[in-house]
């Protein structure tokens, strides 16, 4: 028999979402008394709290990005439909879902007895180059928002590392900024669907399956999440000086008539790199690797989303 369960990330938004769980816990006391409700310290704590619901429960996840992805191993291994109450960094999974914004009340009933559709999901399969000889290197990572290679992930890392007291779309210009110091290309040839579409130097070449990253940048204001299709988002060889005139014009959605901008709809990816990239997935560092894969999972997860 399926059951229900409320996970609340207490270090999520920088641990502010530490002081919902009593308003939460009062809540569910008077709204949803059977829901069980926990604060597990740890992803891997979440995880096996997962594992141990019956096939086809329902995870109602108070967090960010981040939350979601660690979890989605576990939720997509018991068939689990998943709900989401944004309270995180970058929240780019909830904006798709019609979900940013709301307070947290009618986010959490959404949660609880809102209707499930299915998305897909994007699966990257790589090798980390930074790890020692005796760890095991081969990885394959769900996501459900992005996965970003070059540029994009350099500044993901250095948003997580950023000042806790800055929080979505300045956290993630302040690392842009920050990271335009230390600037560079990567080498890499892409294919799409077994046809190389580049083989030069790119900033980034990397992959939505949502309409925004970076806390609401709408990176491709086209994509769906339900098309069984991801969108590749690749820039070339850009200057600083360039980098700059192109944030303006990214913050707005009008990059992709950019003649160094190159957004295509793919099912399967690859990329191969002359030196490693640096990695995330939905805003999560990753490591290094010179070879990734990227292939869509059409129809993957079960989530709810706000209806009107």
């Amino acid at each position: 028999m399926s059951t229900t369960i409320v996970l609340l990330n207490p270090h999520a938004a920088g641990g502010k979402a530490a002081a919902l769980a009593e308003p939460i816990r009062q809540w569910l006391s008077q709204q949803a008394a059977l829901v069980s409700f926990e604060i597990p310290n740890t992803a891997e704590q979440s995880r096996r709290l997962i594992d141990a619901l019956p096939h086809g429960s329902r995870v109602v996840v108070i967090g960010g990005d981040g939350t979601l992805h660690q979890l989605l191993p576990s939720v997509m291994a018991g068939a689990h439909t998943v709900a989401l109450v944004p309270y995180g960094s970058g929240n780019d999974s909830a904006r798709a879902l019609g979900l940013y914004g709301l307070p947290w009340q009618q986010a959490l009933q959404y949660g609880l007895s809102g209707q499930a559709s299915r998305v897909d999901l994007g699966l990257a399969e790589f090798e980390l180059d930074d790890l020692p000889a005796t760890t095991i290197k081969a990885k394959s990572v769900p996501f459900i928002s992005s996965f970003t290679t070059g540029f994009d992930s350099s500044i993901g890392l250095r948003a997580l590392n950023g000042p806790k007291w800055l929080r979505g779309l300045p956290r993630y210009l302040l690392a842009t900024l920050r990271e335009l110091a230390n600037l560079r290309t990567w080498h890499v040839q892409v294919t799409l669907d077994a046809a190389l579409v580049h083989s030069g130097e790119a900033l980034f070449a990397s992959t939505l399956n949502t309409r925004s990253f970076g806390a609401g940048m709408p990176a491709v204001p086209h994509a769906r999440m339900d098309d069984g299709k991801l969108d590749m988002l690749l820039a070339g060889q850009f200057s600083v000086f360039e980098t700059l005139l192109m944030l303006p014009r990214l913050l707005v959605g009008k990059h992709l008539s950019h003649s160094k901008v190159r957004n295509q709809a793919y099912q399967t990816m690859t990329i191969s790199a002359s030196t490693p990239l640096p990695l995330a997935a939905d805003g999560e560092y990753l490591g290094l690797a010179k070879r990734i894969k990227v292939s869509v999972l059409p129809s993957a997860l079960a989530v709810v989303a706000a209806t009107d």
